[in-house]
């Protein structure tokens, strides 16, 4: 019996007639890319059970739906994924059925709903990487059970009016640069815009936390914290201008890491010799990037069945307080810093 191959973003391209170049764009997110052109590959994709897609079903007309509202779908590399899965599983055993609705930066400018979303249909919502506190008062003033992954940066959360479900993100960003500081190092530098969610934020406060227990203050210069949009063209040109960096980089994740070992790499600076790098998600890369780097593993699956339980739980029950959970993490200590085991 022959093995039915996987299938690329080549079949893709193929089935809908475009470029391998445009399909690839389109489902990692580029801006540039039509709407429409996104929507036809991104469908061709769950069509075709193309990798993170594969657990995924096209938006039903039936009660038994949940939706899942997203501005931006994570890739199979983002925890997001395996969380979306372990939900997606949690949910089916339930009799449920996962629905992708994609949100426009249009839809959030209008403040107005996909056109193929009827509220009516569904009976909870997800939503992930939606991070907009006006559009989420829209969601959840459709009075529909919510739940949230991660939200706005400067979200009070009794105004969410949903569930909501964190990482432990303050803690262990606390711990590793706490660590980090016990071992000598006295120079930090945070590299993330800690505005872009919550998750970033709460890194954002242990790391400060961190370094006020200490007494060490934080240079300005040494921090990296360019609004998301234009991140990472920002980041770039400040390291390339600073005169002396820090003997410490503690990143919002493994990507902007990865993107600053790179950098730091490509003017000569040694990892960890000349400056220890540390990230967060355990992202597959961060152990294939040299050095293998020193981050915090999230229990992405884990995270999605909690996930599916909260939002079932409120389904049955939607007069229930509300809820904020954050699960646990664990820090791994690679390469990109000394042995700090």
């Amino acid at each position: 019996m022959t093995r039915k191959s996987k299938v690329t973003i080549q079949d893709i391209a193929d089935a809908l007639g475009i470029s391998r170049n445009t399909a690839s764009k389109a489902l990692n997110g580029v801006e540039n890319i039509p709407a429409v052109t996104r929507d036809k590959v991104i469908k061709k994709a769950v069509e075709l059970k193309y990798k993170q897609f594969s657990y995924m079903e096209t938006a039903s007309e039936k009660q038994d739906s949940i939706a899942l509202l997203t501005s931006n779908l994570p890739n199979s590399s983002h925890f997001g994924s395996l969380l979306i899965s372990g939900l997606e599983k949690e949910i089916s055993n339930q009799g449920y059925t996962l629905s992708i609705y994609f949100i426009r930066e249009n839809d959030i400018n209008t403040m107005t709903l996909p056109g193929n979303f009827d509220p009516s249909n569904v009976a909870g919502i997800f939503c992930i990487e939606m991070f907009s506190k006006e559009y989420s008062k829209l969601i959840t003033d459709l009075g529909i059970p919510t739940i949230f992954i991660d939200c706005a940066a400067d979200m009070v959360y009794p105004e969410l009016k949903a569930d909501l479900i964190l990482m432990e993100n303050e803690h262990s960003t606390y711990c590793v640069t706490r660590k980090l500081i016990d071992h000598g190092y006295e120079s930090f530098g945070f590299v993330g815009d800690y505005n872009h969610c919550k998750s970033f934020n709460e890194r954002w406060a242990g790391f400060n936390k961190a370094l006020a227990e200490a007494g060490i203050t934080l240079n300005p210069a040494h921090s990296i914290v360019a609004p998301d949009r234009n991140f990472f063209k920002e980041m770039e040109q400040q390291l390339d201008a600073l005169r002396e960096c820090p003997s410490v980089f503690i990143c919002a994740n493994d990507f902007i890491a990865i993107s600053v070992i790179k950098s730091l790499k490509n003017k000569g600076i040694k990892i960890p010799e000349d400056v220890a790098v540390c990230g967060f998600d355990d992202a597959l890369e961060s152990r294939v990037v040299e050095p293998h780097l020193t981050t915090v593993h999230i229990y992405s699956s884990q995270m999605g069945i909690i996930a599916a339980e909260m939002l079932l739980s409120r389904i049955k029950d939607n007069t229930k307080p509300y809820r904020v959970t954050h699960v646990a993490t664990d820090i791994v200590y690679r390469d990109s810093t000394p042995v700090l085991n």
